[in-house]
């Protein structure tokens, strides 16, 4: 299988030589001018790896301990970053620099390995999306209702019952998405993702503060080398299903790559994409390390093995309240950003199936354009504006229906991580620099592959046990004490 085909060069070359404006500004595919930059990238890339789960690694540090944890954390850290440059350099085909662009994830891997390959590939991207954007409807939910709650607590004392409904908050997140969007591709998000991006470090910082003063008040839990006791804080079954989710929650909070093309596609051609790419990994990934390792390892610190999932929406502090709310609120600011850069690609992925099956269809391919005072001119499809407000109607439902779903987001974080993040980057990066099979760097690439398929297996069975003790306390409709 073959890239997309670039436009006719007899297009192009007419073109330029015209001298018209408007063919200035198209980039070499004949598509409008992509203006992407090492920053908006980065953005891009902290707003979809810096999510809340960041305070959650304190309960990953417990259950794995200080050893384990910190390395394990540091070494996903270092393989998400060199997979991520491997799969930079794919972005065109066959060259990393002069090639075809390649639009998708699914795109790059039908131009250097096809087959059934490709469908493999869309399934656990497009999977794993559409499940990560039902979980941030929960997510965001679950920190809006923290809110009340830390203000209920303060007025009436830490024991009392403060129990609230988070059913009105998803539907409201969900109406804020239908307006957001209509926002037509991923190429127009760049504020809203800085937005997001600002707001993970904010919480991020807060969380941390919190920590440290924690710490430096004395009253701490009780922290080991290897983590939680078996007999004391767990059973001997607990310890082992939960290191194993724990391995998986840190593999996974760093993983990006189920967008890094379709973020790549916004850049501009100059510098080259995979260059800037690369350099946008970089500091994406040292700049997450940086904030996991002092989320992790301070709050573990701070609550030590009876550390909360998550230590702001859990309460593992009840004050200064209002900088809790603050917590609170930023998570859930950053939570609308983060929904927006993952479920863009998945609208254009349908929205391109529907337009190649019905090229004629007026309702599907037409658009309307209004000038909008200061926000300038707006495009609206009525295709996308039906078809995209069902889909935030459908997945807002389901995260009615099944507020467990993010034990489920962790099964499909499982299945989608070995081979969105690594297995796919390395047999393309081997298909394009024809690695001898056999050699020592063959080996060392397949190695790395089998280990992390190890991971992805044994998370995978701890999210199966986790979801199953979910399940069992599940009651539809109630509200979150």
């Amino acid at each position: 299988m073959s890239p997309s085909p670039p436009p006719p060069p007899t297009m192009r070359s007419s073109a330029v030589e015209s001298g018209n404006a408007a063919v200035k500004n198209v980039d070499d595919d004949g598509r409008e001018k992509r203006t992407g930059t090492f920053l908006t990238a980065s953005a891009h890339i902290i707003t979809a790896v810096i999510g809340s789960g960041v305070l959650s690694l304190a309960w990953a540090l417990a259950q794995l301990g200080w050893v384990a944890g910190t390395v394990i954390l540091v070494t996903f850290a270092i393989v998400t970053y060199y997979t991520s440059t491997l799969l930079a350099d794919c972005y065109r085909a066959p060259d990393p620099i002069t090639g075809t662009r390649n639009y998708t994830y699914m795109g790059v891997v039908r131009a250097y390995l096809g087959g059934k390959k490709v469908q493999l590939c869309g399934l656990a991207q497009y999977g794993n999306l559409v499940g990560v954007t039902i979980g941030y409807t929960i997510t965001a939910s679950i920190s809006l209702i923290a809110i009340g709650r830390a203000n209920c607590f303060h007025k009436n004392g830490h024991g009392a019952k403060c129990s609230v409904s988070n059913y009105p908050y998803m539907g409201a997140f969900g109406l804020l998405q239908i307006l957001l969007s209509q926002i037509p591709n991923f190429h127009e998000l760049s504020i809203l993702s800085i937005i997001a991006a600002v707001m993970s470090f904010s919480y991020a910082s807060i969380g941390i503060g919190l920590a440290i003063a924690k710490v430096a008040s004395g009253k701490v839990g009780k922290t080991t080398l290897t983590g939680t006791v078996i007999g004391v804080d767990v059973t001997a079954s607990d310890k082992v299903w939960k290191a194993f989710q724990a391995v998986g929650d840190i593999a996974f909070s760093y993983a990006y790559t189920t967008i890094l093309i379709e973020i790549q596609d916004t850049l501009r051609s100059s510098p080259p994409e995979n260059k800037v790419m690369k350099k946008a990994s970089l500091i994406g990934v040292s700049t997450t390390t940086v904030f996991y390792i002092l989320c992790g390892c301070i709050g573990y610190a701070a609550f030590g093995n009876i550390a909360p999932g998550d230590f702001l929406t859990d309460f593992g502090f009840y004050e200064p309240f209002w900088l809790v709310d603050l917590a609170n609120i930023c998570i859930a600011i950053h939570l609308i950003g983060a929904y927006q850069v993952y479920v863009q690609p998945f609208f254009q992925f349908v929205e391109s199936k529907c337009n190649k099956k019905w090229p004629e269809n007026i309702f599907i391919n037409k658009e309307y354009s209004w000038k909008i005072p200061y926000l300038g001119k707006w495009r609206v499809s009525l295709f996308r504006l039906v078809w995209r407000t069902n889909y935030v109607i459908l997945t807002t439902f389901i995260a009615m229906i099944f507020p467990f779903f993010n034990s489920i987001l962790g099964l499909l974080g499982a299945l989608a991580f070995w081979p969105l993040t690594v297995y796919f980057p390395v047999a393309m990066h081997i298909a394009q620099t024809k690695v001898k099979k056999y050699s020592g760097r063959w080996l060392a690439l397949n190695l790395l592959v089998l280990v992390c398929l190890i991971v992805s297996a044994l998370a995978a069975v701890g999210s199966i046990v986790g979801l199953i003790n979910n399940v069992k306390k599940y009651k539809p409709f109630k509200n979150l004490d």
